[in-house]
């Protein structure tokens, strides 16, 4: 007798399911507002925010918190320039700022330029990109300045790693970018 109740039961169940259902629209939805969500104006009125708001734009002259501008033009004029340029880094850290060179450096760098700098990263042995230097070619004359001014605006297929890299880990990577020259020249 229990058991033809229980089947009384569930046959009842998928009855009031099955009548329930409909094809074009969903039977239940546990969280409507994820499943259909609200759209905002971008600039619209809010609240608290007047009716056509706009974006702010910066005063003229600031910079972003924790970024410093670049002294040197993105020439070659400003390259030169740069050449002269040493690395404002603490000499008492410097193996500190080898360290997080290297990381940074095996990030964002070693994929083209190999670990070594020896121009021979995966994409080069992959024939994805052709013609990256050898750190210790000596007729490209690097110095921690041109380093620093490559990272910052590019130089030919290389693009600028500024949006990546505060100037802080710039100069990091230029520094390190040395110690691999020394180290190919060895």
């Amino acid at each position: 007798m229990k058991s033809v109740g229980k089947i009384i039961g569930v046959f009842g169940l998928l009855f009031i399911t099955a009548s329930c259902m409909h094809e074009k629209s969903r039977n239940y939805q546990y969280m409507p507002n994820m499943y259909e969500p609200v759209g905002y104006e971008t600039y619209g009125e809010i609240g608290f925010l007047p009716s056509n708001q706009e974006a702010m734009v910066p005063p003229a002259n600031t910079i972003p918190r924790g970024w410093m501008p670049y002294e040197f033009e993105n020439t070659p004029e400003g390259k030169e320039l740069a050449r002269l340029n040493q690395s404002p880094l603490d000499s008492l850290q410097m193996d500190k700022n080898l360290a997080a060179g290297r990381e940074l450096y095996t990030i964002y760098c070693a994929i083209c330029h190999g670990d070594k700098g020896d121009g021979q990263g995966t994409l080069v042995k992959r024939e994805k990109i052709l013609g990256v230097p050898s750190y210790a070619d000596a007729a490209r004359n690097i110095t921690v300045g041109t380093s620093f001014h490559t990272i910052q605006y590019g130089l030919n297929s290389m693009g600028s790693y500024a949006a990546q890299l505060n100037t802080h880990e710039m100069w990091q990577v230029s520094e390190y970018v040395m110690k691999l020259k020394q180290d190919l020249i060895k």
